[in-house]
């Protein structure tokens, strides 16, 4: 089963968070872009066309987290959403976080085919703000 395909998993406390070998194999699992700055949380920035299309990508995650009943830190602006998730329990990461990061990818590839927004290719920063890597790169608008 994919993690995309399994659900979050309350955590209550009192487990320890995935060790850096564990985060490696699951970051393996993720799409490209992901990344998880000193195994303690993931981080993965989108790039859309518009404000109205990364509104719109915040508010399908807001949705899924909802029912997932896992909550990340979203950041929005024009033309781009970051998003950070980890498990606040614990200070750190568990499989669920993966499972979400998963379940993002997956909403940020069916906006991009059914037309509920587009999502442009998602480019990953690296922590000194350089572009890291590009996924499935698109023309992007300007703004003017």
């Amino acid at each position: 089963m994919s993690l995309a395909e399994k659900n979050c998993v309350p955590c209550r406390g009192g487990v320890p968070s995935l060790d850096a070998d564990a985060v490696a194999g699951y970051l393996k699992q993720l799409e490209p872009g992901w990344e998880s700055p000193r195994n303690h949380h993931l981080v993965k920035s989108y790039k859309f066309p518009d404000f109205k299309s990364a509104l719109a990508f915040v508010d399908r995650v807001g949705a899924m987290a909802e029912e997932q009943g896992h909550h990340p830190d979203l950041y929005l602006a024009w033309g781009k959403v970051r998003v950070e998730v980890w498990t606040h329990t614990i200070d750190g990461l568990t499989e669920s976080d993966f499972v979400f990061s998963a379940k993002c990818d997956g909403l940020a590839a069916s906006s991009s085919r059914s037309g509920h927004g587009h999502v442009a290719g998602a480019q990953v920063k690296t922590q000194a703000g350089n572009e890291a890597a590009s996924v499935a790169p698109s023309p992007v608008r300007r703004r003017s």
